[in-house]
């Protein structure tokens, strides 16, 4: 193999590209990981799979042939072989737990798609990764809004939502008592007094609303109820 190879070139940026595309899908959406760990884990699976193919050829004589002592054969994907177990580390970071509910599972499944994207590209089936790609990015944006517009309203498609609220610190049990008499599922609630200023206080909770016509409710509520500094009030995406 000769250095700068275009096929291993053409190999490399089919991988850059794809993830890209897949990446961008889940930057847009506001997900922890976004382009840059979607392009870098098909990059690693990309060049894992160049290197189990060209570092260890079957037909190669001498210390670099990775052979099995007890069957005698030449196996030259064990390297890529690893990249599927191995990625199953970063995927783990990916998912949240948070008392009952778990996120992040979906961006955990496109760190793995994006991987066995990087080694179809690295083997030169792009046929194969490009159609991965187009479905898995079909999937992400067209079943998102079959689920929200088809589907029943179940206790599934409850958002979740995080409030922060800097106010007066003698204001906090009127706001969670509110919370506590408007929401369902409260996941916590917490308050702090400022070091800089002891009357005031930060808030933070996060709950699941099954309606998200709500948070402007209670945004405007808790406006109401106490004399606020901010108020944030966010969907937590999975």
């Amino acid at each position: 193999m000769e250095l700068f190879s275009i096929d291993i070139l053409i190999r490399v940026g089919a991988a850059l590209a794809l993830c890209f595309l897949l990446g961008l899908e889940r930057e847009l959406t506001n997900k922890y990981a976004g382009l840059r760990t979607h392009i870098l884990v098909g990059l690693g699976a990309c060049i894992f799979t160049i290197v189990s193919i060209y570092g260890f050829p079957t037909f190669a004589s001498g210390d670099n042939v990775i052979v099995d002592n007890s069957t005698g054969i030449r196996d030259t994907g064990r390297v890529a072989a690893q990249v599927v177990s191995g990625i199953g580390f970063i995927g783990a970071g990916a998912v949240l737990r948070n008392g009952p509910m778990i996120i992040g599972l979906t961006t955990a499944a496109t760190l793995w798609l994006s991987a066995a994207i990087g080694m179809a590209c690295g083997v030169g089936l792009y046929d194969i990764a490009i159609i991965a790609t187009v479905s898995s990015i079909a999937v992400l944006t067209i079943i998102r809004v079959f689920e929200r517009k088809i589907l029943p309203v179940g206790i599934k498609r409850n958002r979740r939502f995080k409030l922060t609220v800097y106010c007066n610190e003698s204001d906090v049990n009127s706001i969670q008592t509110y919370l506590a008499e408007t929401v369902e599922n409260i996941e916590d609630f917490t308050s702090k007094r400022l070091i800089e200023n002891p009357d005031k206080a930060k808030i933070s909770s996060r709950f699941e609303l099954a309606n998200k016509k709500i948070m402007n409710e209670i945004y405007q509520k808790v406006k109401q109820l106490s004399e606020t500094d901010s108020i944030s009030l966010q969907e937590l995406n999975d």
